[in-house]
């Protein structure tokens, strides 16, 4: 079976899952954990636990690199075979770009739940993955062993979920402005 490279984007509960799942399949490479925060002294300020403290000692193993913050998310994604990750607004946007197959597991500590619904839309279209965080330790190594085993599945979400992307939206918003203001 093909070794898959996972990217992981967010941390905490659903990054430890993700870890040791991949790592106990045998059948992926993590290749990027990210931290919240961008440095240990704004997160202390923030009062965001610092998982990159918890989650470093994964370093030491043969097919993980935990990095607490990327400059370059681009290429993490580029490397990434499969990208596993929160649904905020801006990832969503960001993984539609990027056109690879997505598990999103939105945070339910978000205002009016607003990342399961910006993650519905996608799964909606057939272009990504849900599964909500109270049931991955019961459902994510199943949906996640299932999708590495449908190559044509991990096709199918990329090509849709490159189909939603907006590419040219910044320059249609402030297109839209300066119309407004002229």
């Amino acid at each position: 079976m093909k070794k898959y490279r996972v990217g992981l984007i967010g941390s905490g509960f659903i990054g430890s899952v993700h870890a040791e799942a991949v790592r106990r399949l045998g059948i992926g490479e993590v290749v990027a954990l990210c931290e919240k925060a961008d440095a240990k002294g704004k997160a202390e300020a923030l009062y965001i636990p610092n998982y990159f403290e918890d989650y470093k000692k994964y370093n030491e193993l043969k097919h993980v690199q935990v990095h607490q913050y990327l400059n370059r998310m681009d290429l993490a994604y580029a490397s990434a075979d499969i990208i596993i990750s929160r649904a905020g607004a801006g990832s969503v946007s960001e993984l539609c770009i990027v056109g690879k197959p997505v598990i999103f597991i939105p945070s339910p500590n978000v205002a009016e739940d607003h990342q399961t619904k910006n993650a519905m839309a996608v799964v909606d279209e057939k272009a990504a993955i849900l599964i909500r965080e109270s049931d991955l330790i019961v459902d994510f190594e199943n949906k996640f062993t299932q999708l590495m085993a449908l190559p044509e599945k991990q096709k199918e979400l990329g090509e849709n979920i490159k189909k939603l992307a907006f590419v040219n939206a910044t320059k249609q918003i402030v297109d839209e402005v300066e119309k407004l203001l002229n």
